[in-house]
């Protein structure tokens, strides 16, 4: 397997998929937001890549893969992920996803906990309602047609343009609109298009995010979970971050960042990665103590001792 980080392509399930690999050592799977690709992660592969294998696709629907008539729900993406893991050869992973790929993050720990060391969200969704109106627009009837007009090639070149222009200036609300106008550009071609109204409609409605992970945040119990934010994030606002469930371990909100603080901060954002792997071991999925746990909610006290867990599973088993 190359490990430069250039553009790699697997088939599976019949599609294309996606992806750049890059370094060597313990897995870490990066999974990007809504309308980006792998690209978004090139500030901080190399960093990773010198202490991890760093695995960052593209998800189906977005940049180089196969826009298919597919699920794009978040079990999907799971599922997809787990499935690319697999053909690559690798059966555990720190998994880091920022915004939708948060989400795709926590779906992934929740379905494969046996397959997930620890997760990492960065400006995630999946913790609140809020999120930017024009993410809501993507969901409104005739939202497919507006977008159609708005990306027409006589004025495309300018607006991307201008929206590039913008983020140059020193002003909160205009730093993300670079990536904005790479989403822009993506949007112009129909399958991406249509891809991408399609897996905002998982999820979020013109009301906001519907989709979350809180009822099952006391699972962060049993695998280490750290949240980084920009304090400046304009698309989700960082207030999710600062009501995060109690279960999560670390809660990072960096001054002078949006929504792509892995952009705006990245050799602090390797760090924090760094850091964090080093003072959290692994998750070590346990049948029965996940089991007392789901069956409990957030009543029951977990301990490490074998002899607990062992009891814990026996009791539990013989009451199915």
């Amino acid at each position: 397997m190359q490990t430069s980080g250039e553009i790699q392509y697997v088939v599976v399930h019949g599609y294309r998929r996606a992806f750049r690999v890059q370094g060597s050592g313990p897995a870490l799977l990066l999974l990007h937001g809504l309308g980006c690709d792998s690209s978004t992660w090139l500030p901080v592969m190399s960093g990773l890549a010198e202490h991890f294998t760093v695995i960052a696709p593209d998800l189906l629907g977005h940049g180089e893969s196969d826009k298919p008539d597919a699920d794009y729900s978040l079990g999907g993406y799971a599922n997809g992920m787990r499935d690319l893991l697999t053909v690559l050869g690798i059966d555990r992973a720190t998994v880091i996803g920022h915004s939708f790929g948060g989400g795709v993050a926590m779906q992934f720990a929740y379905q494969f906990p046996e397959r997930t060391e620890r997760v990492i969200l960065a400006s995630t969704g999946g913790l609140g309602q809020d999120v930017s109106p024009l993410i809501r627009l993507l969901t409104v009837p005739g939202a497919g047609h507006l977008i159609r007009v708005a990306t027409w090639q006589p004025w495309r070149p300018w607006v991307s343009s201008a929206l590039t222009g913008l983020s140059r200036l020193p002003l909160t609300m205009t730093r993300d609109l670079d990536e904005v106008a790479r989403i822009y550009e993506s949007l112009a071609d129909p399958p991406t298009r249509v891809a991408v109204q399609r897996v905002t409609k998982h999820v979020l409605d013109w009301r906001g995010q519907f989709v979350t992970m809180t009822d099952r945040s006391y699972l962060a119990r049993l695998m280490p979970v750290m949240v980084v934010w920009g304090r400046d994030d304009m698309v989700i606002p960082a207030q999710h971050a600062e009501s995060a469930p109690t279960q999560v371990q670390d809660v990072h909100v960096l001054d002078d960042a949006g929504h792509f603080p892995h952009k705006d901060h990245p050799e602090m954002f390797v760090q924090l990665v760094l850091d964090f792997v080093a003072e959290h071991a692994p998750a070590s999925y346990h049948r029965g103590r996940w089991r007392a746990l789901l069956r409990s909610g957030d009543q029951v006290e977990l301990t490490e001792a074998p002899a607990v867990v062992t009891a814990v599973d026996a009791a539990v088993s013989s009451a199915v």
